[in-house]
């Protein structure tokens, strides 16, 4: 009878650590699946919603490093850098090794104008023989040593990322912001030109274009170059609205 009793004690103890762990598996399975359709929102441009599916995910597996990535991106997204500056943190306290999170994270601190931050972290991840995609750091050094107004250190990294990935278009609109501020209007327009053969359909190219021919006074062109960036450009975006008030400062 005594043998009977603890053999049911054990059953009902293992029955019931059993039960747990199914539970706790239930509620990663809903938390995984709700940071997805979170991570889908954001994907989609709707911020908001996906901020709230993502602090649902967080609440049920909080040392999840992946969520607060991705809340990151949202406040990111949703221009609260500071927020996102917390959140890139978290992800990398439980994650060290986590390097799309140090990149994010330095392009955050590019946001927050902490130059010096970002370089140190983009040189940590550019130093990494197993990083995929080596020429994002290099971009994005270079784009923190403009800031800097350190300009040949940073057309030195933006060479660097296109030495890469030649069609890689944020190092190039880099080299041609640098050119024409730095007074090298025609080298930048020959550039342009090499890189739009390849690229026609780039608008930040023709926008850098327009931008070089105003600098020299050539109006026409400008306005061509200014046309050709509405034609590519969704309505309102950024590039279209400076398009727009160009022309009609230009007529």
């Amino acid at each position: 009878m005594k043998n009977t009793f603890y053999t049911l004690c054990i059953a009902l103890f293992l029955f019931s650590c059993a039960s747990k762990t199914v539970d706790n598996e239930k509620i990663q399975e809903i938390a995984i699946a709700t940071q997805r359709v979170g991570e889908q929102y954001y994907n989609a441009g709707k911020y908001t919603l996906a901020l709230k599916k993502l602090l649902e995910a967080q609440k049920k597996i909080p040392n999840e490093p992946s969520i607060y990535n991705s809340l990151g991106l949202v406040y990111m997204a949703k221009e609260r850098y500071g927020m996102a500056e917390t959140e890139f943190k978290k992800a990398l306290s439980l994650n060290k090794d986590y390097i799309n999170v140090k990149n994010n994270l330095g392009a955050t601190y590019l946001k927050l104008k902490k130059w010096d931050r970002a370089i140190e972290l983009f040189n940590e991840i550019a130093e990494d023989v197993l990083y995929a995609t080596p020429e994002i750091p290099y971009s994005n050094l270079g784009w923190a040593y403009y800031h800097q107004k350190k300009f040949e250190k940073a057309k030195s990294y933006f060479y660097k990322a296109l030495d890469i990935r030649p069609n890689y278009l944020v190092p190039a609109h880099g080299l041609s912001t640098i050119y024409i501020e730095t007074g090298y209007q025609y080298q930048a327009i020959d550039f342009l030109h090499r890189l739009l053969k390849r690229n026609p359909n780039a608008a930040i190219l023709h926008f850098d274009l327009a931008r070089a021919y105003e600098s020299i006074n050539k109006w026409d062109k400008a306005k061509r170059a200014w046309k050709i960036v509405l034609s590519l450009e969704p309505e309102f975006s950024p590039l279209a609205k400076e398009a727009e008030k160009r022309l009609y400062e230009l007529n």
